[in-house]
């Protein structure tokens, strides 16, 4: 056996192991022999046996001797040299894990991903301007906001400007972002752009790619192959990438020098890792902003409560396009409530008013496309009691009972949309009636509808998995789910079936219909060139209000104040505890709430919502919720607490699922 020798200089390691376990969550030592001596610096990934079996784990730092009593074992290997794991990502990492009672190996493998040998033969080492010629970017567009060409200036001074930017009618956001990227990076800085999915990065990129070089541009998506992925971390770690765009998990992205970070339409539900601890990208970066004071820029159509929050404590400035701007760039919006619907025979028929018919043929006669937003895909995907119009259930899960898609003429039968089990002889839960009616009409039955009424129209269906990125400025009906909107410049758009949105049992039903209202506005002409909008909702609702004078601030602003009144999120902090009612009741023995902390619940699991993993009901009973609020204080009070609950409730060796989520997206 070979003879191992420590090394003469800080022979000790101190290691987190990758273990995922909260009461492992803590650091252990080991001994450096000389051959590792070189290699074995802090931050980079080693191999250690633990426990008689070998595991990843990462070296914090190198000590002269442990105050561990008992005997040390050596590392194994170190695997490699890169520290993949500086210090500025370790105090991002703890500061997290205590806001969202998390474990740091979990964290961890989000922002760090694995390694690959063959990526480490690259070259990531060259300078940002040796990879192609950068062009002088156009940022006129920033003269068109208040505070917005102030906002410029800031960063490029390397100030730590952070805003909540209200994107301008007609102006593409991409754009804009791309220039003041670039800027940044030819000034030296470093820039990080966070957006919710691939069509967005695919924007982002294309937009930079006309003012820099391919190579200049790291994108980071969940879409990249896992030796792709590894080497542009590498070259984000070596300082060679200064611009990096990339969904979610690029937030932990470690820039050289950050001196801009953007996130954008941070409302979106994909921004929220969907595994433990449940990170917001938001979160991430706004945390870096106070640690390393880069700039930050919040971006949206429409604005989200914990963006109005940042601007009402101070943290953060508005950054909005004048009134007058405003007028000029946004289309003609009208509002058709449920009493013109009455009156008209148009919308009898068809559900779509005569005011909507009559936009979209101006818009065909003036060879433009049109946009007609429906809430959902298929044909009827949603049903309801014919009688008393109570949501039509499954009575095998409680799930929606739907009408799936098959041919257009003869769709498929009634069956539920959780399980699959069809439905032969339904009776309403509420009133025993035996009538069914449509509550939601699909993205399909809306194309075939409008494609009876403008026969010789081309008819394009975007959504699902068919989602089609561009139209031609040519007379066409486009109809889209939200969110699939096809980029062009359209004539008009009809905005359907609202109340499908607005009536969702969900904290931010207003504020999720209010982004996905505006972001399909937004592509339509201005008024003074014929753009029209027609949103089929009562025009006294104040989300139609919003609409039609297109003020979505006001409208965040007035959801902040109303959360407020009732103590809900982002006013408070707030986290919920979902399991069987016995692990919840004993986990919560364990925490010692902070002060002023209010229990709600139990309550059943908001519909749709499960526990993660196989959840065996049988023997576990039911899953409830439990719900923790404290006021507005210290960001990771209530997740500190709740983190040393986990570790102790791990110590016990509980078994039970239990899932904690602090200040969730959706609290129900």
């Amino acid at each position: 056996m070979k003879t191992r020798t420590p090394a003469t200089h800080l022979p000790v390691a101190r290691v987190l192991p990758l273990l995922g376990l909260a009461h492992l969550d803590r650091t252990f030592d080991y001994l450096v022999d000389t051959e590792q001596d070189e290699a074995a610096q802090p931050g980079v990934r080693l191999r250690i046996r633990f426990s008689g079996r070998l595991v990843d784990a990462i070296l914090l730092e190198r000590l002269p001797e442990s105050d561990h009593p008992g005997r040390l074992s050596w590392l194994e290997r170190v695997i490699s040299t890169d520290i993949v794991y500086p210090p500025a990502t370790a105090q991002l990492i703890d500061s997290l894990c205590d806001r969202y009672a998390g474990t740091r190996s979990d964290l961890i493998r989000a922002a760090i991903p694995a390694r690959h040998a063959g990526a480490e033969s690259a070259d990531t080492t060259s300078a940002w301007e040796e990879l192609g010629q950068a062009q002088e970017p156009d940022l006129s567009d920033w003269a068109l906001y208040a505070n917005g060409q102030s906002f410029v200036d800031a960063v490029l001074d390397g100030a730590a400007a952070r805003a909540a930017w209200q994107i301008c009618p007609g102006v593409p956001w991409w754009r804009s972002v791309a220039a003041l990227a670039v800027k940044t990076a030819i000034d030296g800085g470093g820039v990080l752009i966070v957006v919710p999915d691939q069509r967005d990065v695919d924007l982002v990129e294309s937009a930079l790619r006309e003012i820099v070089a391919a190579k200049q541009v790291t994108t980071l998506t969940a879409a990249l192959g896992p030796q792709a992925r590894y080497r542009r971390f590498l070259s984000v770690l070596h300082g060679q990438s200064r611009i990096v765009v990339g969904t979610r998990s690029a937030a932990f992205a470690p820039v050289h020098n950050l001196r801009l970070a953007v996130v954008m339409f941070d409302h979106d539900e994909n921004l929220v890792d969907p595994r433990a601890p449940y990170v917001h990208a938001r979160e991430v970066i706004t945390t870096r902003s106070h640690q390393h004071g880069c700039a930050v820029l919040l971006g949206g159509h429409a604005r989200s409560a914990e963006s109005q929050l940042l601007v009402e404590t101070g943290w953060a400035h508005d950054i909005a396009p004048e009134r007058d701007t405003i007028r000029l760039r946004m289309p003609r919006v009208q509002g058709i409530g449920e009493h013109e619907l009455a009156r008209d025979p148009l919308a009898k028929q068809s559900r779509i008013p005569h005011v909507a018919f009559e936009a979209i043929r101006e818009a065909i006669s003036a060879d433009l496309p049109v946009l007609v937003v429906s809430p959902r895909k298929g044909y009827v995907p949603s049903l309801s009691c014919g009688n008393c119009r109570t949501s039509a259930r499954c009575r095998s899960c409680n799930g929606p009972l739907a009408i799936p898609q098959g041919d257009s003429q003869q769709p498929g039968m009634v069956s539920c949309r959780w399980c699959g089990r069809p439905e032969a002889a339904f009776r309403c839960s509420n009133c025993g009636s035996s009538k069914l009616r449509a509550m939601v009409f699909g993205s399909d039955r809306t194309a075939e509808e409008l494609g009876r009424a403008f026969p010789g129209v081309r008819v394009v269906n975007s959504g699902g998995a068919k989602i089609i990125d561009e139209v031609p400025d040519q007379a066409a009906i486009v109809v889209a789910t939200p969110g699939a909107e096809p980029r062009g410049r359209y004539g008009a758009a009809v905005l359907v079936d609202p109340w499908a949105l607005l009536s969702r049992p969900d904290l931010r039903a207003m504020e999720d219909t209010l982004a996905k209202w505006f972001a399909a506005a937004s592509l339509v002409l201005p008024a003074s060139k014929g753009g029209r909008v027609v949103v089929t909702a009562e025009t006294t609702l104040r989300a139609t209000q919003a609409l039609i004078r297109w003020d979505p601030v006001w409208a965040a602003r007035m959801e902040l104040y109303q959360r407020k009144e009732v103590e809900l999120p982002p006013t408070v902090h707030m986290a919920v505890v979902d399991g069987p009612v016995r692990a919840v009741e004993s986990f919560l023995e364990l925490v010692e709430l902070p002060q002023n902390a209010q229990l709600l619940g139990p309550v059943d699991l908001p519909m749709g919502v499960t526990l993660p993993g196989e959840y065996d009901e049988n023997a576990w009973g039911p899953a409830q919720r439990y719900l923790i609020r404290t006021p507005l204080g210290p960001r990771a009070e209530l997740g500190k607490a709740l983190r040393v609950a986990l570790v102790a409730r791990a110590a016990l060796k509980e078994t039970a699922p239990l899932r904690v989520q602090v200040d969730p997206i959706n609290i129900g």
